[in-house]
């Protein structure tokens, strides 16, 4: 079972670290990653979160989910596969 969790509506100055620290009061955290914009470099508000057993992962879900963070409630629930894209890139020039 997947046990990476997605992270949603992270205030935008939450760092990599911060994300672990929170995280590893439920359980032992594999990777912490905050998603940023390619070319600002600035976080898009998002990340993902790997636990290292599905107990953690549940225990997470139902601590944070709703967790205030710097006066914004976390999104978290059980991260979706990237799904293949199909067509030419929705990027334009």
């Amino acid at each position: 079972m997947n046990k990476k969790l997605y992270v949603g509506n992270l205030p935008y100055t939450t760092t990599k670290e911060q994300l672990q620290e929170l995280f590893s009061q439920v359980g032992e955290v594999k990777e912490a990653v905050v998603i940023t914009d390619r070319e600002t470099n600035r976080s898009k508000g998002f990340g993902f979160v790997e636990m290292e057993t599905t107990e953690a992962m549940q225990e997470a879900i139902k601590k944070f989910n709703g967790f205030m963070m710097g006066n914004r409630p976390l999104t978290v629930n059980e991260a979706r596969p990237k799904e293949e894209r199909d067509g030419p890139s929705r990027r334009r020039f």
